[in-house]
């Protein structure tokens, strides 16, 4: 099997790409930076591999690349909780999620040999944000920025089916591992500052970054899957609960909460990321008969954590 992904430098994709490796796939990594992919996944240590430069939101030669390819795995999209939200950061948010999916589709519509599925990224923000609200992958959308981003994205995967590809659309939860968010939070408790974020009562629907790599392997080989899922743990839990644990795990204390308006002054409209939160229940995805190594928060942080 040879499988082409977008975003495989990223935190989760280079996970992604360390799995396929072990397992014998073949790879093509498109990627913007092919200087930095070599130096992540160096010909030695990754005999599987190939790099190939691509500008994901124009069409180019790199579209003819994937034809030879069985399965796409598709995780590029800029960062949406780095730096405030500017009329032009939004406008990368959405682009860098939008028209890459399209220029994808588009080289998937163009290829003579079709690939047998997509896997597409989205995100829980799809769902918008709700205290008292459970979401599972039949509700409706929301209303904000996120929710819009999202439904943009996913409405240029669903053109794929078109060319008769199975498509998989995973919705991230916050990943959990050594780098994405948890990195960050990691810091403070370290100096012993750590402390829950804002009010402590939104929603933070997690998966454990091997879990979340393990889900994308079995879409891959797996044709009975196919639409959405949920890429979360099965036990989501209030950011005063994150925050305990974490320093129950670390041996730190986690008194210090980090007051929203720090969070907003710092990211503006972006700080609805940490803020704001969704109860998301992954049912589709226990349906499908998934088994996650880490549905409950102890573990998985003890795992990353020590």
């Amino acid at each position: 099997m040879k499988v082409a992904i977008t975003g495989a430098t990223g935190f989760v994709g280079t996970r992604l790409v360390e799995r396929l490796q072990k397992q014998g796939t073949k790879i093509l990594v498109l990627t913007r930076d092919t200087e930095r992919a070599r130096k992540l996944f160096p010909a030695l240590a990754y005999p599987d591999v190939e790099i190939i430069a691509y500008t994901p939101t124009d069409s180019g030669s790199w579209q003819n690349e994937i034809a030879n390819c069985e399965g796409i795995v598709n995780l590029a999209g800029a960062p949406i909780s780095e730096g405030r939200w500017t009329t032009e950061r939004k406008q990368e948010i959405l682009n860098s999620r939008k028209l890459t999916t399209q220029k994808i589709v588009e080289a998937i519509t163009k290829s003579p040999t079709k690939p047998k599925v997509l896997i597409n990224a989205s995100a829980v923000g799809y769902y918008g944000t709700s205290e008292t609200a459970t979401f599972d992958e039949s509700s409706p959308s929301g209303s904000d920025f996120l929710a819009q981003v999202c439904q943009d994205w996913e409405a240029e995967a669903q053109k794929v089916t078109d060319s008769d590809v199975r498509l998989v659309i995973l919705r991230f939860g916050i990943v959990l591992g050594m780098g994405g968010a948890l990195g960050k939070m990691i810091t403070p408790f370290k100096l012993f500052a750590g402390g829950p974020i804002g009010s402590g009562e939104q929603w933070f629907s997690w998966i454990h970054v091997d879990d979340i790599v393990s889900l994308m392997l079995q879409a891959l080989t797996t044709p009975e899957m196919l639409g959405v899922y949920n890429a979360t743990a099965p036990h989501p839990v209030r950011m005063a609960e994150l925050s305990s644990t974490m320093g129950e795990v670390m041996n730190r204390p986690s008194w210090l909460p980090v007051p929203a308006f720090a969070i907003e002054a710092m990211l503006g409209d972006g700080a609805v990321v940490v803020l704001e939160g969704q109860k998301v229940s992954p049912q589709r995805t226990l349906e499908s008969g998934f088994t996650y190594n880490y549905s409950d928060l102890k573990p998985a942080l003890e795992e990353i954590l020590k």
